[in-house]
């Protein structure tokens, strides 16, 4: 038996993986469902297998990181959850109207918001994806209020909710991000647009997917994003192109090893229940999945500390980087690089080492060249 269109999995192999990853997080720990902000992350590092196992299987990070006794400071303070909430139910006032107001709509007319609430996930997403089809059907202004779509990640199913969709009248769908921090002067901080965009576009590829079934429809590859102007409470909007983005998030997702190869290499009987396995058995599990650490998961994974103090420990010249790794081609440790740099070890005719001993060289004689510095003369303080 199949699944509907809409999933577009078939139910065995779904069955059969849900229990695989149920067993990996323990039979009695509910799955931590992935989003958007997970996703991009999980993108752009598609080479690390340990965090696409851990978030397709629905383990709690940050649970698993404190236990392992390396704890990451992540997540919203309560204050700004109020905030954000009280933003975002200002935006979607009056039916949706002040938010078709920041697309430029002043008079839209009639605004449709269809309920889209379902039994379970896959009823919530077949429901959205029946309520943007009687949308652009009917060729009238719609907003999707949180809306749940659907995508396929490294052979799992993950499901997201953006913030809003807007259909046209045109057939045209458009994403919605809402976020707290302030657009001040009409621009706002690049790092964070920057990952609303990657946030973003994971939800115009998933809606893509419903759009490729749905007659006339059409997903604009920018998005809308509703910030608060300057240091008010006042919703501004700006139009953000995340063609890149998509693009980039496509390519990487694709990349992802399927969860079932990842499992299926790891040793008999290796789970991550945080609630009934020890720190050392932990441990132990989360060595059996290979990583690629980076600094830019300190601001993106849970287990990021933890990693980086594996790779600190093995002497991986990953923590300086990933330019840097790339660099240095098959010098894979710290003290390889300083020992091809000093000349004893590594091939001459390596570039990396090359290089490495001609940069020795400089700093050598930029150091024997300098002047020689006196100590400083002690200067009475006059008071």
């Amino acid at each position: 038996m199949s699944a509907s269109p809409d999933s577009g999995l078939s139910r065995p192999q779904q069955t059969t993986r849900r229990k695989l990853l149920a067993e990996l997080r323990g039979p009695a720990t509910p799955p931590r469902p992935l989003d958007a902000r997970a996703l991009a992350a999980l993108a752009a590092n598609p080479g690390c297998r340990r965090r696409a196992l851990l978030d397709g299987a629905g383990v709690d990070k940050s649970a698993l990181a404190a236990k392992l006794g390396s704890p990451a400071p992540f997540g919203q303070s309560q204050f700004a959850i109020v905030r954000g909430n009280s933003f975002e139910a200002k935006v979607k006032a009056d039916g949706g109207r002040e938010l078709l107001r920041l697309i430029g709509v002043e008079e839209p007319g009639t605004v449709s918001v269809p309920e889209l609430a379902a039994a379970g996930p896959e009823g919530r997403v077949a429901r959205t994806a029946l309520a943007l089809r009687e949308a652009t059907a009917a060729g009238a202004w719609t907003l999707l209020d949180h809306p749940l779509l659907a995508l396929e990640v490294a052979g799992s199913p993950v499901y997201l909710e953006p913030d809003a969709v807007v259909v046209r009248p045109d057939g045209g769908w458009t994403v919605v991000e809402i976020k707290s921090f302030p657009m001040v002067d009409g621009a706002a901080d690049a790092s964070k647009v920057g990952a609303a965009a990657r946030q973003a576009a994971v939800y115009v590829l998933a809606l893509e997917r419903v759009a490729a079934v749905t007659e006339g429809a059409r997903v604009a590859r920018s998005v809308l994003l509703v910030c608060p102007k300057d240091f008010s409470n006042l919703p501004t909007a700006s139009v953000v192109d995340v063609r890149k983005q998509r693009a980039v998030t496509r390519r990487q997702l694709d990349r992802l090893t399927r969860i079932d190869e990842i499992a299926a290499a790891l040793p008999e009987g290796v789970s991550f229940d945080v609630a009934e396995r020890s720190a050392e058995e932990l441990t132990a599990a989360v060595e059996c999945v290979p990583h690629q650490y980076a600094p830019e998961c300190l601001a993106a994974c849970e287990l990021a500390f933890h990693c980086r103090s594996r790779a600190r420990q093995a002497d991986a010249v990953e923590t300086l980087g990933r330019s840097v790794r790339g660099e240095l081609g098959g010098l894979t440790t710290v003290g390889a690089v300083l020992a091809a740099a000093r000349g004893e070890e590594g091939d001459p005719e390596d570039p990396a080492v090359a290089a490495l001993r001609r940069a020795r060289a400089l700093r050598q004689e930029a150091l024997e060249s300098a002047p020689a510095r006196t100590p400083r003369e002690q200067v009475e303080c006059p008071c």
